[in-house]
């Protein structure tokens, strides 16, 4: 009888299936950045057509970087000189740190700027202080008037971006020119007999607009565009003979009826000469 064993030998395999459990899930990872960017696209779309051009001009602006990282020294040592990144206290010398480089007393920073005084904000300020002096002088309104009362209900001075503009218009019964025609009133002859010497103690240029009032649409011409330019020649002419060099006049206007002075069109209010001192810099 054989001792040996005549039992089969079983090799048993088992097979290892890799990415099981929580392998494989690099999709997921990729599917949210994927849904990220759509929401982020949609987020844009919706807001480039639910707003304005200046809403999206302060959104970008919101987005934009303040801190001079290349260009421009911050104004400290090291990392921001133990500042905080919004301090007013310290600014990037002559940048865009903190503040713009013509920073208004409001909002530039309170450090070394590297500038000088006579910025741009400055230069406004005093351009507009001097147009207002100017506009003082002729009403009289620190002393004694120059110009009757009478002659002084037909002037209105404002200072604009443009420069000092003097304005004389016409009155119920009292016009600068002879009705209809460009032939000047006495009035309007008083008139510029003091506002040019006023006007010769600046050296700006000068700019004279005529405008009318309108006229009834049963004319068959509209005299208005002819009638302004006349007109505002007639003054042209009148500062001249009063002592204003021609060389300072550097337009004259005819706006026919096209900007009225009151909601009336045919209001003799917008019979009107616009006298402008023009800023230095126009």
């Amino acid at each position: 009888m054989s001792t040996g064993s005549n039992a089969p030998v079983i090799i048993k395999r088992k097979k290892v299936v890799a990415g099981d459990g929580h392998h494989g899930g690099a999709w997921k990872v990729a599917y949210a950045d994927f849904v990220t960017a759509m929401m982020a696209f949609f987020m844009l779309m919706w807001l480039l057509n639910a707003t304005t051009e200046k809403q999206r001009k302060g959104i970008a602006d919101y987005f934009h970087p303040t801190i001079a990282v290349n260009r421009i020294s911050g104004g400290g040592e090291g990392s921001f000189g133990g500042e905080s990144v919004f301090s007013e206290t310290v600014m990037a010398q002559n940048g865009t740190g903190a503040s713009g480089r013509h920073a208004s007393e409001q909002r530039q920073a309170r450090g070394q700027s590297g500038l000088s005084q006579t910025g741009s904000d400055a230069q406004e300020q005093a351009m507009r202080e001097a147009l207002d002096d100017i506009g003082q002088l002729l009403m009289a309104r620190a002393g004694e008037s120059m110009i009757s009362d009478d002659i002084l209900r037909h002037i209105v001075t404002r200072v604009t971006d443009e420069g000092l503009i003097v304005e004389l218009f016409d009155l119920e019964g009292q016009g600068l020119f002879q009705p209809d025609t460009s032939e000047p009133t006495q009035v309007l002859t008083t008139m510029i007999g003091v506002i040019a010497p006023v006007f010769a103690l600046v050296d700006n240029g000068v700019a004279i607009g005529g405008h009318t009032r309108a006229y009834a649409r049963a004319v068959v011409t509209d005299p208005s565009w002819d009638l302004s330019t006349r007109r505002a020649g007639a003054v042209r002419d009148l500062l001249a003979e009063t002592g204003l060099p021609p060389a300072r006049i550097r337009r004259v206007t005819g706006h026919a009826d096209r900007s009225p002075a009151t909601p009336r069109p045919m209001a003799p209010r917008n019979n009107r000469i616009e006298l402008i001192l023009l800023r230095s810099d126009v």
